[in-house]
C-alpha cells in the first residue's frame, strides 16, 4: 500500500470509498478499508468531508452506520484530547493492571515475536508507515496483555512510525486494549489472528483458547526489553520571509488542509516545532510525508522552529504593526498566539468529555437522524 500526496489523488481515494463493503470486511487485512487515515490525521481532509462525500452518493445513514461510527471514533478521541490534554499520556480511567515493566520488547521492535503474521505486518509498518487497525490491536494485546508491558512505550514506538500518527487515537486505542481506558483488556489468540490475516500458523504461544490466553506466563520471546530512544530529525530551515502587513496562517503536522482560508491574502507557514517533535517523536518517513502533503498549499513556507521565534521575527520586521496569527484549534497547539478557527467536525454539537464512545455516539445519533435537514452537513 502506498499513500499518494497530491490533493487530487487524495480526493480520488475519498471517492473510491465503499462504506457497505467496508463494514463487511474491515477486520480482514485485505478488507475494503479506506486508507484515508493518514489524510484525516494530518488534517488534509476531515471526517465531515468524508461523510459528506459518501452521503452525496445516495447512501442513507442507517445503511452505513458502521462506517460513520468508525469516523466518529476519531472525533471521540479528539474530544478526549481536548478535555484531558497531556493526560492522554497517562492511564485515563484506571491504572493498567498486571504490568511487569515500562519498556519496549525487543521482539516487537525487531519483528521477531515468532507470530508470522504479526512480524510481517511490523516489517510492513517500517516499510510503508501503515498498519491495519486490527493488526494494531493484536500488537497492543500481545505487548500489554500477553507480554505485560505498560502501554506507553510501545505506543510511542508505533506512533513514531505511523503516517497517520495521531496521539489521541493512538494512545486511547492502546489504553483501550490494555484496560486503562476500557472496562476490560482485549485479548487475541492465534486462531483469530489466522482468520483475519489469512495465515495458517499453529503451535505458537498465542495458539491457546480464550479462557487460557489471559492465564499464560509471559512467553520467553517477549521477556527481553529495553528503553528505546526515539528522535525526530527535522530539516534545517531559515526564518520565513513574512511581515505583519498580511495575516499569518499557521499550519502544522495536524493541519495540512489546502482548502482552509484558501481565498485569504495571507502568509502561509508550515510550522514544525522542535519542542513538539521532541515530545512526540516521529520517523524521517513521517516528516517527509508531512512536508510532501504541505505542497498542496499554495505558497507555503516551511519553518522548523518555535512559534515564539517566528513571532519575534515578524515583530522585528514590522515593529509598528501587531501581527495577526491564525491557526486551527488543536489540543497539541494551544500555545499558538492569535485567533483559532474551529475544525470541521461531523458532530460539532457534541462537545466535552464522555466516559465511553457509546455515550458519545448516542448524542451523535440524535443529529445523524436528521441528516437531511438543511445545512446540517453543508459546507457553510
Amino acid at each position: 500500500m502506498t499513500f499518494p500526496v497530491t490533493y487530487a489523488q487524495i480526493l480520488q481515494r475519498v471517492d473510491a470509498v465503499n462504506p457497505v463493503q467496508y463494514a463487511k470486511t474491515r477486520n480482514f487485512t485485505d478488507g475494503a478499508v479506506t486508507y484515508l487515515s493518514p489524510y484525516i490525521s494530518r488534517g488534509v481532509i476531515s471526517t465531515k468531508q468524508v461523510l459528506q462525500a459518501v452521503l452525496k452518493k445516495g447512501y442513507k445513514p442507517y445503511q452505513i452506520e458502521k462506517f460513520i461510527q468508525e469516523l466518529a471514533w476519531r472525533e471521540y478521541f479528539q474530544r478526549v484530547w481536548q478535555a484531558k490534554g497531556n493526560m492522554i499520556w497517562q492511564d485515563l480511567k484506571q491504572e493498567q493492571q498486571d504490568v511487569h515493566h515500562f519498556e519496549m520488547m525487543d521482539a516487537l521492535e525487531n519483528a521477531s515475536t515468532g507470530i508470522d503474521a504479526i512480524d510481517k505486518h511490523i516489517l510492513k509498518l517500517y516499510e510503508t508507515g501503515y498498519m491495519h487497525n486490527h493488526v494494531r490491536m493484536y500488537v497492543a494485546s500481545i505487548a500489554c496483555n500477553t507480554g505485560k508491558a505498560h502501554w506507553k512505550m510501545p505506543a510511542q514506538w508505533m506512533y513514531y512510525h505511523l503516517l497517520d500518527g495521531d496521539a489521541a487515537s493512538n494512545n486511547c486505542s492502546w489504553q483501550w486494549v490494555a484496560g486503562a481506558f476500557s472496562s476490560k483488556k482485549y485479548y487475541c489468540n492465534q486462531e483469530n489472528i489466522n482468520k483475519y490475516t489469512y495465515s495458517h500458523q499453529r503451535q505458537t504461544f498465542m495458539d491457546q483458547s480464550y479462557d487460557i490466553i489471559p492465564l499464560i506466563e509471559v512467553p520467553q520471546v517477549l521477556t527481553p526489553v529495553k528503553a528505546i530512544q526515539l528522535k525526530s530529525h527535522l530539516p534545517q530551515t531559515e526564518l520565513p520571509e513574512i511581515d505583519a502587513e498580511k495575516p499569518i496562517l499557521l499550519y502544522n503536522s495536524y493541519n495540512l488542509d489546502p482548502c482552509w482560508r484558501a481565498q485569504d491574502d495571507a502568509h502561509r507557514v508550515l510550522l514544525l516545532e522542535p519542542s513538539h517533535f521532541e515530545n512526540n517523536p516521529v520517523s524521517k518517513k513521517v516528516i517527509d510525508f508531512i512536508i510532501q502533503l504541505s505542497a498542496n498549499i499554495p505558497n507555503i513556507q516551511l519553518y522548523c522552529g518555535e512559534v515564539d521565534a517566528l513571532a519575534a521575527q515578524v515583530a522585528s520586521v514590522s515593529p509598528n504593526k501587531k501581527p495577526v496569527f491564525i491557526s486551527k484549534e488543536h489540543p497539541a497547539f494551544t500555545h499558538y498566539p492569535g485567533n483559532k478557527d474551529e475544525r470541521d467536525w461531523m458532530f460539532p454539537q457534541v462537545t466535552g468529555y464522555y466516559n465511553s464512545f457509546f455515550a458519545f455516539w448516542k448524542k451523535c445519533e440524535r443529529y445523524l437522524k436528521n441528516y437531511n435537514e438543511p445545512n446540517l452537513f453543508s459546507d457553510v
